[in-house]
């Protein structure tokens, strides 16, 4: 898996992303090599409650060049040079008025900051402070060859896994950055592996929806249209973003705060984890906080690795193929799939026979040799999972309780179910 995550890393790497536009039409080209999606184009001004989709934005190419001819920046050597969104622009200006329009992060001079202008028209580059501390007084040659559309559209994309049940489990993750390694490729990457591990196994529980969208605007479009449907179908969902460095996981809780998708996520860092953070949901950030807005409230909540904004890369240059880890990927898209597990396989059950505890002997669950050490810890789960099933507590609230790993627990109410001591509630 890991291999083939860096072959599609770098080949979606160079691609410039934004809103809308060609880059992401070719993006999610590419993601359908590994994920069956269904592509919807959105056309630009579709009211989405209180906004609106943006004219479509594509750029050919922009630079600087100095009074030789030499380019100073070049956006084909790297697309963060340009402000997204920007304006066109052509034209020759002297060093003060060129100053207006170039950003640099003075407190990280050595890289290349990433801005954007979606909603104001402006024109802008962007270059380190290193190298717009080197301009010198000329006259400077500039271009920004690009367009808004506003009969162009919004490019989405979307997979659909069914399970036995309607129920469903959402992977939702964004398509709408340039050239950034962990902030951008990593949701998409290892969203797009997940889909591709869990097609593989046709017995699934739930039905799982993956979204690839652009960020904010892509998914208050999607709730505009289909908000109703998932607040009744809706079981867990995760927003899969900032993945794949090397740091520790991190998980974001929903709104609710206890809502399931928190419960297994903790649970499985709890039982996996040495070292990890929870935060409460707060409402900035992904696009949780769409999700997770009043009017939705749905239990969807966000693991990450090094949360955006918590890492001096976020959103530079520095955000690069080196800053992340292929191998960490892979490990983030198997957390998820343990998350999956826990999700598919807890149940509340009813024990079926209450009064007093069951023999279990007669029925080939207990030892005939009393107090055999190397099986005491099944027999006390069997113990745990018959006392707390009264149609209150699911597997992951006797885990909490027992402090018995969910995976035993689950062995033993699978047992304890095909002997008729438990039924689903």
């Amino acid at each position: 898996m890991k291999k083939e995550i860096e072959k599609y890393f770098d080949r979606l790497w160079p691609i410039c992303r934004s809103l809308t536009g060609d880059g992401n039409r070719e993006t999610l080209k590419i993601l359908s090599e590994t994920v069956d999606l269904k592509i919807t184009e959105v056309p630009s001004g579709t009211q989405c409650f209180d906004w609106n989709v943006p004219s479509e934005w594509n750029i050919k190419d922009a630079w600087i060049k100095d009074s030789s001819g030499k380019k100073i920046i070049d956006f084909k050597d790297n697309n963060l040079h340009v402000m997204g969104y920007s304006e066109k622009l052509h034209g020759k200006m002297n060093l003060e008025e060129l100053t207006k329009y170039i950003y640099t992060l003075p407190e990280q001079p050595g890289v290349i900051p990433y801005l954007t202008s979606y909603y104001k028209s402006r024109s802008g580059f962007c270059m380190s402070h290193k190298q717009f501390k080197k301009l010198k007084k000329d006259v400077y040659e500039v271009l920004i060859d690009a367009d808004k559309n506003p009969e162009g559209f919004m490019t989405a994309g979307e997979a659909v896994l069914p399970g036995k049940s309607e129920k469903e489990i959402l992977f939702s993750t964004y398509i709408c950055h340039p050239s950034m390694a962990n902030n951008e490729l990593s949701g998409p990457l290892v969203t797009a592996y997940i889909y591709n591990e869990l097609k593989k196994n046709t017995d699934r529980r739930f039905t799982y929806r993956f979204l690839f969208l652009p960020e904010t605007i892509g998914a208050i479009w999607y709730l505009s249209v289909n908000g109703d449907e998932l607040k009744k179908k809706l079981h867990a969902g995760y927003v899969v973003t900032c993945i794949g460095d090397r740091g520790n996981f991190t998980y974001k809780r929903s709104r609710i705060g206890d809502s399931i998708s928190d419960r297994a996520a903790e649970l499985v860092l709890k039982e996996t984890e040495k070292k990890y953070t929870i935060e409460d949901f707060f409402p900035t950030g992904s696009d949780e906080r769409q999700y997770c807005s009043p009017g939705f409230n749905l239990p969807v909540g966000s693991l990450m690795r090094t949360r955006y904004g918590k890492y001096k890369e976020y959103h530079t240059s520095a955000d690069n193929r080196d800053f992340i880890s292929f191998k960490k990927m892979e490990e983030s898209v198997r957390k998820y799939l343990e998350i999956i597990k826990v999700l598919e396989t807890n149940y509340i059950f009813i024990n079926t026979s209450p009064e007093c505890e069951p023999q279990l002997g007669k029925r080939g669950l207990y030892p005939t040799i009393g107090s055999q050490k190397d099986t005491s810890d099944f027999v006390n789960a069997m113990m745990w999972v018959l006392n707390l099933s009264d149609g209150t507590n699911d597997l992951i609230k006797i885990s909490e309780k027992s402090g018995l790993k969910f995976e035993l627990l689950a062995e033993a109410a699978g047992k304890l179910s095909d002997k008729g001591l438990l039924k689903i509630d």
